[in-house]
């Protein structure tokens, strides 16, 4: 479909290496585009920018600690010294803590295979760590894009959300408000930077098997339940959220800008 042409775009996707992040990169390169990924593990980077190589495009890996504005400066610098241009910004590197605020009384409610299972009170660095990655890295990334997505009047950003960010469940507080907050962010900068024809837009992946989520559902019982609140009754596979990005980073999407979207099998419409 030539709407959905990302011919010689230069994209930059973080959390690159592996997961969701990585179909995203793949996808985006047999669409056409040039793609920069980006995450701390180099190796992983390395992996996927050889696999983008031999779809036919160019790529430049970088391990960058999103986190830290002056590293997400950089990776801006890095890839327009690269390519000569940004396109797009998939702002996808995330991070999952299960842990209550306090200790409860009932700990069936944090089983043996969650993230963490301590009991104790949150660590201000827990919520501090999802926060700067979740919340504060898309921020960086977006500031850092857009000078140079303004100077040429054209960008599209697409920011990964989660269901969470709409549905509460104990034990992710962190998470939950941070991806809540990546929703409105998403908003705010569709209106404010419209002008200026960058279209930014969020993905609300749902119930997806990657390594962060890989303790869920390498336990029967937890995998079970999990597929059983689904209306579609399975998870969801990568591809689907790789070009799902694709397209909202394509001229397709040419007039829709500050739109969630959630790609989660029906959960958000069950519960809504």
């Amino acid at each position: 479909m030539k709407d959905i042409n990302l011919q010689d775009k230069v994209a930059i996707v973080t959390g690159g290496g592996r997961g969701i992040g990585r179909e995203i990169a793949l996808v985006m390169a047999e669409y056409g585009a040039d793609v920069v990924i980006v995450s701390r593990s180099i190796d992983e980077l390395e992996k996927t920018s050889e696999e983008i190589k031999s779809i036919g495009r160019n790529s430049l890996p970088l391990s960058i600690d999103v986190t830290q504005s002056g590293q997400v400066d950089y990776m801006v610098e890095k890839s327009i010294d690269k390519f000569g241009k940004i396109d797009i910004l998939i702002n996808n590197a995330g991070q999952l803590l299960r842990a209550p605020v306090v200790p409860l009384s009932d700990v069936e409610l944090h089983p043996p295979h969650v993230t963490r299972f301590s009991n104790e009170r949150m660590t201000d660095e827990e919520w501090e760590s999802v926060i700067n990655t979740n919340l504060n890295a898309v921020f960086y990334c977006c500031r850092a894009v857009a000078p140079y997505m303004i100077k040429r009047k054209y960008g599209k950003i697409v920011n990964i959300s989660s269901n969470n960010a709409n549905q509460a469940f104990p034990l992710v507080t962190a998470y939950n408000a941070s991806k809540a907050a990546v929703n409105m962010l998403t908003k705010v900068l569709a209106l404010e930077w419209a002008e200026s024809n960058i279209l930014v837009n969020a993905i609300g992946p749902g119930d997806y098997n990657t390594k962060m989520t890989e303790p869920t559902w390498i336990d029967p019982d937890a995998r079970k339940k999990h597929l059983d609140g689904i209306p579609l009754a399975r998870e969801g596979s990568l591809r689907e959220i790789g070009v799902l990005a694709a397209y909202l980073s394509s001229p397709a999407t040419d007039y829709m800008t500050g739109q969630i979207i959630y790609m989660d099998g029906g959960l958000t419409a069950k519960n809504l």
